[in-house]
């Protein structure tokens, strides 16, 4: 193994899930961690982190400016709420992924009142963006079943 190897050092990097840093932008009501960004790893079009949110707790109205982002529900149970009122809403559990486009304003729930929700978050730039919103939330929000847009139907909990 030759130590000079320009790939040794900027190859494949791994983050120890004990190392990922929680000194990154916040949102209230969650607990962000960073894993892959540009600072940390060199990364130039990816940014992905953990995200907890305590039983029954909800974050703030937020958005992520220009950046899209995957959020992967690995435990709990997650209601989305989004909109510019945050007038519609959703729920995903684990397993299941939710795609946040640019600028949307939302809110991560935790429709849990005793597990904590635990979720993957990849954004599609090298920066954490976070821009937190003093919005007033719709009373009422619509119940919105995820759309599956290349067969063109909703598709309701549970069912493929």
């Amino acid at each position: 193994m030759d130590p000079t190897d320009p790939w040794r050092e900027h190859g494949v990097r791994i983050v120890r899930s004990d190392r990922l840093d929680t000194n990154t932008a916040q949102t209230p009501g969650m607990s962000r961690a960073e894993a892959i960004s540009r600072a940390r790893v060199g990364a130039e079009k990816l940014w992905a982190g953990t995200v907890t949110i305590h039983p029954d707790a909800r974050t703030g109205a937020h958005h992520h400016g220009p950046v899209e982002s995957v959020i992967f529900v690995v435990s709990g149970q997650a209601r989305m709420r989004w909109g510019e009122r945050l007038e519609y809403v959703a729920e995903a559990g684990p397993g299941d992924f939710i795609y946040v486009p640019p600028f949307v304003p939302h809110q991560e729930i935790n429709a849990s009142p005793d597990a904590p929700l635990e979720c993957v978050l990849v954004r599609s730039g090298g920066e954490a963006v976070i821009v937190n919103l003093d919005i007033s939330a719709a009373e009422a929000p619509t119940e919105v079943d995820w759309v599956d847009v290349i067969h063109d139907h909703p598709t309701p909990r549970g069912e493929p």
